[in-house]
């Protein structure tokens, strides 16, 4: 099965045994069987040995003995996202696809995701982090930020716990939920504007993708659930701010030592300056899922995609 655009892919022979982990104990677990099913079925279509795994914390130390040559990751959030994961296929050996350790672990975690771009002066929302969200003084945070804000989880993903928050006692409620998730709260102001995502796969980026969610906020339901959120492809933007979308989204994935594939958010404001919103180094593969219908505009079947992803994992590849 050729690759469009690229060398002829491997004879799936190559691959060998193939564990496609999914579903796991996080937050993301129903999100992650739904991704890793689309997966599993694609890659068997392609002619790749392919097994479901759905694994308890004992299980990633297992794989190899287990006889699996390599890992398609599709768990979202914990173990697959935050390094736990890529040491354990480290340990044995084991190819994975995406990301490494500290790559994942800086990406998962909003707050280290922020501070590694601001620190190369990459642009981002204002935002306050909370680490300890027991005693909040919700005047100092709106006097920081303005409202509306938007209050997230700082270890989670897809949009698991975000909410908007457009008053003083809706902010304290929404700290008080993303709360109830491990790790620290973040709290940003709103940037006002449009929202687009890059995909990348190898070297490989996507076209951008411009989303428009109904409620004109992409929440959990409008990624998953809706019919009613719009992606456009082409995303409408001029071809010269394009190129700069792309060059910082590849820049923000550099800074962060990501690497195989994912996705990079973003937000261009009312003034046209583009904002950085997170990386995600397992994004979704659900029928709704963004890096399937940017992979689509260029041609690849989802068969392609998953083949392409898993060959990022064979030694010497780009």
């Amino acid at each position: 099965m050729p690759l469009p655009g690229s060398n002829p892919a491997p004879n799936p022979a190559a691959f060998g045994r193939v564990a496609v982990l999914m579903g796991g104990w996080s937050a993301e677990r129903a999100v992650s069987l739904d991704s890793g099913a689309c997966v599993l079925d694609a890659l068997l279509a392609a002619g790749v040995d392919a097994h479901r795994v759905d694994p308890q914390p004992a299980d990633l130390l297992q794989l190899k003995a287990q006889g699996f040559d390599r890992v398609f990751n599709i768990l979202h959030g914990t173990p697959g996202e935050d390094g736990i994961l890529q040491g354990a296929c480290a340990l044995q050996g084991l190819p994975v696809t995406g990301s490494g350790l500290q790559a994942s672990a800086n990406s998962l975690d909003k707050g280290a995701t922020k501070a590694l771009w601001r620190q190369a002066k990459l642009p981002v929302a204002d935002d306050v982090l909370l680490r300890e969200s027991a005693q909040v003084d919700i005047d100092a945070i709106i006097d920081r930020l303005g409202l509306p804000v938007f209050v997230k989880p700082a270890w989670q993903g897809s949009s698991v716990g975000v909410a908007r928050a457009a008053d003083a006692d809706s902010l304290r409620l929404a700290v008080a939920a993303a709360a109830e998730h491990p790790g620290p709260v973040l709290i940003e102001a709103e940037i006002r504007g449009a929202e687009y995502t890059l995909g990348v796969v190898g070297e490989t980026w996507l076209p951008p993708i411009r989303i428009e969610a109904a409620a004109g906020f992409y929440d959990y339901e409008a990624k998953y659930l809706s019919d009613d959120t719009r992606y456009l492809i082409p995303c409408g933007l001029a071809p010269e701010m394009q190129t700069a979308v792309a060059r910082l989204a590849a820049e923000a994935y550099r800074v962060l030592g990501c690497a195989g594939w994912g996705r990079v958010d973003l937000m261009i404001d009312a003034d046209g300056q583009p904002k950085l919103l997170e990386v995600n180094t397992t994004p979704g593969m659900t029928t709704h899922s963004l890096v399937p219908k940017a992979a689509a505009a260029l041609g690849w079947s989802m068969e392609d995609l998953v083949v392409r992803i898993l060959t990022t994992t064979l030694e010497g590849t780009p």
